[in-house]
């Protein structure tokens, strides 16, 4: 469950169920959604989720394919090309480069994902300066914010998120240069691996970039409401 109530904040994922858990599992997720006002998330089901046929039955069970419904998971080991000496990417320094980032990340992916009011967006920041769970980048060209990106430290690897560059700024490296950056991140960290989930558009990136494909993933929305008041 990530800060916001967009679906794409609100994932399960690491599906190891059985033919009999599956109804009880989709039952506490909704529930544990809506005990925290959420309405909506979306279901990501791996190549080795059980069982075999998990994504017909969440279908049946009122889940649709999302706007993407396809991805692949994705694992970098080896440095990636050096970005563009015009392109500086690094972790953000203030709190209104952590602002821009969001809305980046808004208008690139659509739907107000991240855009929160300030106060929520401060506290988000506040609490990302003391977490050591991972970091907001940012990618600059002539000083102007064209893109973010955001990782996730786990144990052995870096998870990558959010990869969103501005419409008028796409072309020019700077996905690239948030990966670089990210991976260089990741080599300071002691683990120089990296994992993603990449969709239609990002996938040919990353594989030019070297990352190789490790699994496939439907995703599926599950719009399923608020709690009904008695």
């Amino acid at each position: 469950m990530g800060p916001g109530a967009h679906p794409s904040w609100n994932v399960a994922q690491r599906l190891r169920l059985t033919p009999e858990t599956v109804d009880e599992t989709v039952d506490e997720v909704r529930a544990l959604l809506r005990e925290r006002g959420r309405s909506a998330c979306t279901w990501e089901v791996g190549s080795s989720a059980t069982p075999a046929d998990l994504v017909e039955r969440l279908r049946a069970r009122g889940c649709v394919d999302d706007r993407d419904p396809y991805a692949v998971a994705m694992l970098l080991t080896s440095e990636p090309p050096r970005p563009a000496d015009a392109i500086e990417a690094r972790p953000v320094r203030s709190f209104e480069e952590f602002r821009t980032a969001q809305r980046v990340a808004a208008e690139a992916f659509g739907g107000g994902v991240g855009m929160d009011d300030d106060e929520q967006l401060r506290a988000r920041y506040d609490d990302a300066l003391s977490s050591t769970r991972g970091k907001t980048f940012v990618a600059l060209v002539d000083g102007e914010i064209v893109a973010s990106a955001s990782s996730t430290y786990v144990e052995g690897a870096v998870t990558l998120n959010g990869g969103a560059v501005l419409p008028h700024a796409r072309g020019r490296g700077a996905y690239r240069a948030l990966v670089a950056a990210r991976w260089a991140d990741a080599v300071v960290r002691g683990t120089p691996a990296l994992v993603t989930q990449a969709g239609a558009m990002s996938k040919p990136i990353l594989e030019r970039l070297g990352f190789r494909s490790v699994a496939e993933i439907t995703i599926l929305l599950d719009e399923f409401g608020p709690a009904l008041s008695n």
